[in-house]
């Protein structure tokens, strides 16, 4: 049974990984489903979208009830994602945490809580492997 991902990445703090995010919802949606694709859409921007701010929370909130996990890639620091980590963890839903520590030092907010399962990474593959290993 395919499960429901909400992968959760930067999109208004900043789009430096949104080539990286589209790998990773492509490779999870080879067998699954992501709910949150947009935020791999590389020319993504909220400004264009014509949705209010209330609406995207709304749904992003909706999603977050009906995922079954959240994956999230925290490299580029996002206060929506952080947001969605904690929703979804007061939810119950299981999270996982990406990050490349030579490029950031995740908040203690995150590392500090062991509801969440973290996980530190150089090499995509290295990432990919570690998912479809969550996934199985």
């Amino acid at each position: 049974m395919k499960k429901k991902i909400y992968f959760a990445g930067s999109i208004r703090g900043g789009r430096s990984d949104a080539a990286l995010y589209h790998e990773i919802i492509e490779h999870i949606q080879e067998k699954n489903i992501v709910l949150t694709e947009h935020v791999g859409k590389i020319d993504y921007r909220v400004d264009k979208i014509g949705l209010l701010d209330e609406a995207i929370y709304n749904q992003d909130i909706a999603w977050l009830k009906e995922c079954d996990l959240v994956i999230a890639e925290c490299t580029t620091p996002s206060l929506g994602v952080g947001y969605e980590l904690a929703f979804a963890e007061k939810l119950g839903k299981p999270c996982y945490i990406f990050y490349r520590d030579c490029e950031v030092t995740l908040s203690a907010m995150l590392t500090g809580n062991p509801y969440y399962k973290i996980y530190k990474y150089k090499e995509k593959e290295v990432l990919l492997k570690i998912i479809d290993e969550i996934l199985k």
